[in-house]
């Protein structure tokens, strides 16, 4: 995975929990770097194990740490630049959702060993749609609901999400219900 994402995660644990719990993250990690390079490719295992540390440091779930990712990751790609691109991907929730993978395509210029996982909508209703959810990478799922949390919030609109497939259990890809109301 790109360095964004450490970074991010690094971001995320040092705004709520400080410094210290990062580091003593990255220790039982056994995570030695320093300073993450946000278009610098690390092993996808450096990923796992920083979550892996934080869910024994914390006190949560890989799951809950995997969801509050998620939610953040939102704000933080806006902060970090990728706010205009975000911008020009919809108006709306389900339109954003729609255009995710044209997202990455666009992302995968700047990070060309980008390997994006692929979103579709189906079933589209008023008020809620299925998002299908295909990544080559195991375990981010659960960042998928803090994901649309995140973007129920940057779009001022209630969103409940709900996983109703999980490749975990033998499906072809995850599955999502989004019912979402927009304030």
């Amino acid at each position: 995975m790109y360095g964004l994402v450490n970074k991010a995660i690094q971001d995320m644990v040092c705004s709520r929990f400080g410094e210290e719990t990062w580091k003593k993250i990255k220790h039982k990690a056994e995570v030695d770097v320093d300073v993450f390079l946000s278009m610098e490719g690390y092993p996808d295992d450096i990923t796992h194990k920083l979550v892996k540390a934080a869910s024994v440091i914390l006190d949560l779930s890989a799951n809950e740490i995997m969801q509050a990712f998620g939610e953040f990751w939102v704000q933080y790609t806006a902060q970090e630049g990728y706010g205009e691109m975000m911008d020009m991907s919809g108006d709306e929730l389900p339109e954003f959702l729609e255009n995710l993978d044209n997202l990455h395509a666009r992302v995968g210029v700047s990070f060309p060993k980008l390997q994006p996982p692929s979103f579709e909508c189906t079933d589209m209703e008023e008020n809620s749609l299925s998002l299908h959810y295909r990544s080559d990478r195991e375990g981010l799922a659960p960042m998928i609901l803090g994901l649309v949390k995140g973007l129920g919030s940057r779009f001022d609109t209630e969103v409940h999400v709900t996983q109703t497939q999980s490749r975990d259990e033998g499906a072809e890809h995850d599955e999502f219900l989004v019912i979402y109301k927009p304030n």
